[in-house]
């Protein structure tokens, strides 16, 4: 007669109980990930408006000047009408979008000094908190 073996394995009861625990563990950590993603984000958007200013200080020590707004930031890649002495490109790379995917916008003159740089944040609309909040080369 033959008998049985006992087959190793996990019970439903064991299944379950692991998956809650992961959605358990899950619905604890996700909210912090994203809160983490959000301020990595916004430290990107001020670093990059800090690049940003390095080169539009080199572009005025070159031209004499900052690019006006009509000029934009596209100045530092592309010579502009009337810069005789600009030595660029001031960017290694092509021009930077925020985080979020929209272009910074320049102000010349700005006003809060010469010139003015802006990330309206995640929601691209002025004003704002967290991750909606506006980076401005003016602010530290």
């Amino acid at each position: 007669m033959k008998t049985l073996k006992q087959q190793a394995g996990f019970t439903l009861i064991e299944m379950i109980i692991v998956v809650v625990i992961i959605g358990l563990l899950a619905g604890l950590v996700a909210p912090q990930f994203m809160k983490q993603q959000g301020r990595a984000e916004t430290k990107t958007a001020r670093a990059q408006v800090e690049l940003l200013g390095t080169a539009l200080d080199t572009f005025r020590l070159d031209v004499g000047r900052y690019p006006t707004s009509q000029e934009g930031l596209a100045a530092l890649m592309q010579r502009p009408g009337g810069a005789d002495r600009w030595d660029g490109p001031y960017l290694k790379k092509d021009l930077p979008l925020d985080p979020w995917g929209k272009p910074y916008i320049y102000k010349s003159p700005g006003d809060h000094g010469p010139y003015d740089i802006i990330s309206y944040g995640a929601d691209g609309v002025s004003g704002g908190s967290d991750t909606n909040s506006d980076i401005n080369s003016w602010e530290r």
